[in-house]
């Protein structure tokens, strides 16, 4: 029998609680040594160590990712906002009165100052002419097609390969720590849902977004849902908790955004019982990404960059706490 005196089984003591916390560490090679990444393996380490005080078991462990700007970019306009451009573009020969209305005259002219000058309506009428009057799997293999093939203008990649490895890399490290991981976005959840399993590991019944309204109908003689030209829910700002009750049916223990449209999401998520979870993802790298916040017209960040400290919020700068911002 070996007897260790006190000193030597301090140490054989200390080196037994950190050895787990230092092998989770290599779960996230792309986050820098830093506060940002040793609250989130604290955190994860404590919800999971069962007979300790914050220990939470695994059916009500749920984490929740905003999409745009969270786990890919945003920048120079949300990924679906361009999928309806290129529809309308694609659409166009077919509907000359275009070139006199807005906001097809604006799209069609590459004008995106107009586009967002047509407002809310506008917007609508977009998504009525692009999301809608067809049914839920014609929509399904357009929006699948389109993501396969289009590229960002700046960089000329696939926006597929334009996520975030670091992001990747805390979906892949909460699911081995039995984590429900669930997108709540604010972009439709039938443009997500195609890809999100192939991409993120995320099946698409973990998917909760923006919709429109739909009927189920006879088209061709066989049933189908028709999609309507009407919004039925908005899963943004004050809508994310509610879209997280009505789909979810749990309060999440961790929830992570980039920017004030997430700022609800994160308040009901560390607002709720026990040890809980808040990061928003701050663009500042305009070398490797974009910088932007306070001012952006896409992923605007003011509110929650100002009370998310007081909030107790990890605010992850990109630039700082990200050793690598894509997969290649």
């Amino acid at each position: 029998m070996i007897t260790l005196r006190p000193a030597a089984a301090w140490t054989a003591a200390l080196i037994l609680l950190v050895a787990p916390i230092v092998a989770m560490a290599d779960d996230l090679p792309s986050w820098n040594d830093g506060a940002a990444k040793r609250n989130i393996i604290e955190f994860v380490t404590a919800v999971t160590t069962a007979g300790g005080p914050d220990h939470v078991a695994p059916a009500d462990r749920v984490a929740v990712f905003d999409n745009d700007g969270t786990l890919w970019g945003e920048q120079p306009m949300y990924v679906q906002l361009a999928f309806a451009l290129d529809r309308i573009k694609a659409l166009a020969p077919d509907h000359p009165e275009w070139k006199e209305t807005e906001p097809f005259r604006s799209v069609l002219a590459g004008d995106l100052a107009g586009v967002a000058a047509s407002g809310e309506k506008g917007l609508v009428d977009l998504v009525g002419v692009t999301h809608a009057g067809m049914t839920s799997d014609e929509f399904t293999g357009i929006a699948g097609d389109w993501i396969d093939t289009a590229r960002h203008p700046k960089t000329g990649k696939p926006y597929t390969s334009m996520v975030f490895q670091p992001m990747l890399e805390l979906i892949a490290y909460l699911t081995a720590n039995e984590f429900k991981v669930f997108i709540v976005s604010g972009g439709g959840i039938e443009f997500m849902r195609p890809w999100t399993e192939r991409i993120y590991g995320i099946p698409a019944e973990n998917v909760v977004g923006s919709s429109i309204k739909s009927r189920y109908n006879d088209k061709g003689g066989k049933p189908a849902i028709v999609r309507l030209p009407e919004v039925d829910f908005v899963d943004d700002g004050p809508g994310k908790p509610i879209g997280i009750y009505s789909h979810i049916g749990r309060r999440p223990i961790a929830a992570f955004g980039n920017s004030d449209g997430d700022f609800q999401m994160l308040e009901w998520t560390t607002s709720g019982p026990g040890r809980t979870f808040g990061l928003i993802v701050h663009h500042d790298d305009a070398e490797r990404e974009y910088a932007y916040d306070r001012n952006s017209h896409f992923g605007k960040l003011d509110r929650a960059l100002t009370e998310g400290p007081r909030r107790g919020w990890n605010i992850v700068s990109m630039k700082n706490d990200w050793n690598k911002v894509y997969p290649r």
